[in-house]
């Protein structure tokens, strides 16, 4: 069955929801900055016996919000943005459940299979997800880096999936062009992943109303996982409250 997964996005460390597309190194178009801390997150989450949710931090001046939030919920939230083979351990120790790794991956925007290799022997492929984290180009859905900035030769397929499903305990995967937009899911993108995924996935980007957990989980057949973020009521949004989801995902 398909579940909802919270999130924590920072950014320039504070507690954010953007509109995906527009990050870059100037900044953001932002929807959300929370008066909260992720730390405040990261326990609400807890308390609601939520599971499997991500912080990510977009860019610099995040470690500390991080930290925080991963000590408030210890083993309980996945960690990514600027993982890497040097601090990838760092972010365990202090409470992510898993690392969530893309940037790393890429060298001159070509997948490099001996970083995914000493990632993988470093921390564990049970406890490392692949951020797969896309943008659509004319070639297909294209491996976004860099903030979702840099769009990589390594398309998100069948293929791909295919090939990385051995080295990983999970996959992770941002709409980049419709997240944060509240438009609607990219249908034929969960759709892809509900035919080619045989490990737990996540898809976030688009989505605005408690009708999108039920779309993902016919498209998907149940077998991919939904972030809701600007439209969520902790977050500014009007669209689904926090409370529904919780609801949904204790559904029998």
């Amino acid at each position: 069955m398909t579940a909802f997964r919270p999130c924590i996005d920072l950014h320039q460390g504070q507690v954010k929801q953007i509109v995906g597309g527009s990050l870059s190194d100037a900044g953001a178009k932002t929807n959300f900055v929370s008066t909260h801390n992720g730390a405040y997150y990261a326990s609400l989450y807890r308390q609601q016996g939520l599971t499997g949710g991500h912080v990510i931090a977009l860019g610099p001046n995040n470690q500390q919000q991080a930290l925080e939030a991963l000590a408030a919920y210890p083993n309980g939230m996945q960690f990514g943005g600027g993982v890497n083979l040097e601090n990838a351990t760092s972010y365990l120790q202090a409470g992510a459940s898993h690392i969530i790794v893309t940037s790393y991956l890429f060298e001159n925007s070509d997948f490099s299979w001996s970083r995914l290799e000493k990632i993988k022997a470093e921390v564990g492929a049970d406890k490392l997800v692949l951020d797969l984290s896309c943008r659509k180009t004319q070639d297909g859905w294209m491996i976004a880096t860099d903030r979702w900035q840099t769009i990589t030769t390594m398309q998100v397929n069948q293929q791909t999936i295919a090939e990385l499903e051995s080295h990983c305990a999970e996959f992770l995967i941002h709409a980049a062009d419709v997240e944060g937009l509240q438009g609607g899911i990219d249908s034929d993108l969960v759709s892809l992943l509900g035919d080619c995924c045989t490990l737990p996935t996540t898809y976030a980007g688009g989505a605005r109303s408690l009708a999108d957990l039920e779309l993902v989980q016919t498209l998907s057949k149940g077998k991919v996982d939904l972030t809701i973020g600007s439209a969520l009521d902790i977050f500014g949004g009007t669209g689904v409250t926090l409370d529904e989801c919780v609801k949904w995902n204790q559904q029998p």
